[in-house]
């Protein structure tokens, strides 16, 4: 299966800064691919040099295998949401949408159509968009990127300001877009919508990519060898897991989790010592747990210690 994103050496500095540093990948149709890095890590400029608005110092980007700038009515090529404040505040959200589809050709019936498609009522259509909420404003840039029935969309934050009703409402709906064998590459920090929506991760890190893998993949990967184990004497357990060569970690309440032992080593030992236990359970990583580990040596700053 042919990628419709390819990016492939991309290389952006902005003064003395290197955003991009050899960023090189592919984005497949048919899932919901995330696009991960802690901040400054690549991720925008990335989008903006994919959407031509930003020109890269080496590498190529190419959507379908073209550049975007090559693209007639690049609104039916790909649809792109990077900043849901991006419109005129004093046109209703409905007129900004026939501004949008008119220079692409493309008549009222679709901006009903795309504004149905993401909730937005006609009584909310006719409201000004610079009187709508973060959340809104997010269901209208999905609307704008809709326009042109585009087989690849590159959405940008997509999570923020939304309600918890939107947020389960974008989870379904982005599933639905790449099960109609739509190119679906979604940017966010959020790993927690991230984990029940992407299939796949794209993790990036000082200009470059980190990782290429899928979301169960990876989960499986960081949970592999772990075990969480719940005891009342927590102190007791730490300290005869370590002294057994275990890598213990305090977790919530009475957990703890364990790296470096089986299961059946970790009870010997408790028993041996006497420490008393109600669980011993394999460990099921957090889609967060394992994008933190992979960017650990990532980030360009970190929070001090408490």
């Amino acid at each position: 299966m042919e990628a419709t994103i390819e990016v492939t050496g991309l290389r952006k500095r902005f003064g003395r800064t290197t955003a991009l540093d050899g960023m090189t990948f592919g984005v497949l149709p048919g899932q919901v691919t995330g696009f991960v890095g802690p901040n400054g890590a690549g991720k925008s400029t990335t989008m903006r040099v994919v959407l031509g608005l930003d020109a890269p110092d080496e590498g190529r980007a190419l959507v379908g295998g073209r550049p975007y700038r090559s693209l007639h009515t690049p609104l039916s090529h790909v649809g792109a949401l990077l900043d849901a404040g991006a419109l005129q505040p004093s046109r209703t959200a409905r007129n900004h949408l026939l501004w949008l589809a008119h220079s692409q050709g493309l008549g009222a019936r679709r901006v009903d159509e795309v504004l149905a498609q993401v909730g937005l009522t006609a009584q909310a259509a006719r409201r000004r968009a610079g009187g709508y909420s973060l959340g809104m404003r997010q269901r209208l840039g999905i609307a704008a990127a809709l326009l042109g029935d585009p087989p690849v969309l590159m959405l940008d934050e997509p999570f923020n300001g939304l309600d918890p009703e939107g947020i389960v409402w974008i989870r379904s709906f982005l599933r639905s877009l790449a099960a109609e064998g739509r190119t679906v590459l979604v940017s966010s920090h959020l790993m927690s919508e991230l984990q029940d929506t992407a299939d796949h991760l794209l993790v990036v890190g000082r200009g470059r990519v980190v990782a290429d893998v899928g979301v169960a993949e990876l989960i499986h990967a960081a949970s592999r060898d772990r075990v969480t184990l719940r005891t009342s004497a927590r102190t007791a357990a730490m300290s005869a897991l370590a002294r057994a060569g275990a890598t213990v970690a305090a977790g919530e309440r009475e957990a703890i989790v364990v790296s470096g032992l089986p299961a059946e080593a970790i009870v010997r030992t408790l028993g041996a010592h006497g420490v008393p236990f109600s669980e011993v359970s394999a460990h099921r990583a957090t889609l967060e747990e394992a994008y933190l580990e992979l960017t650990r040596d990532a980030v360009e700053f970190r929070g001090a210690a408490l």
